[in-house]
């Protein structure tokens, strides 16, 4: 399972000219999922993503986590995480998992990350043509593979 996580000022997700999630101040998380993903990577990267201090303290360094300072999440399936760019010029997509295994590791992710949240995380759309807008803030982007965990 993979992350973009990006430290935004404010994200949101745009369905058919129709906002369907917005955030504030937070993470916009872009996630991949593969086949090989569980309840183990989904817990494991919870954990990471709401505990990483990215957001600045009284004294401008990045010491405090989304929890800390109150922050907001908005998750949006990505599978072209998964790309595979070796061969070519047309990314392969063979480890993205299909929609049967990666919708519920999507919906199990998303819950489980809620219980870190007292507001309601926010969600894309699986599957859905989205435009995703963001005001990065930092800017700050991190890539976390649960699979490189060491």
């Amino acid at each position: 399972m993979r992350v973009l996580i990006q430290k935004v000022s404010q994200a949101s997700v745009t369905i058919e000219g129709k906002v369907k999630s917005q955030i504030g101040k937070g993470l916009l998380l872009l996630l991949g999922i593969e086949d090989a993903d569980s309840q183990e990577d989904i817990e494991w990267l919870c954990r990471k993503v709401v505990h990483m201090r990215i957001f600045n303290d009284e004294a401008g360094k990045m010491n405090l986590s989304v929890k800390d300072v109150g922050g907001e999440a908005l998750v949006v399936s990505q599978f072209t995480l998964h790309a595979n760019t070796k061969k070519g010029n047309r990314p392969s997509f063979i480890k993205a998992a299909k929609p049967d295994i990666a919708i519920p590791l999507y919906e199990q992710f998303v819950s489980h990350l809620q219980t870190y949240f007292d507001a309601k995380v926010q969600t894309g759309e699986f599957g859905a043509m989205m435009e995703v807008g963001l005001v990065n803030d930092g800017p700050v982007t991190i890539w976390v593979d649960s699979k490189n965990k060491e």
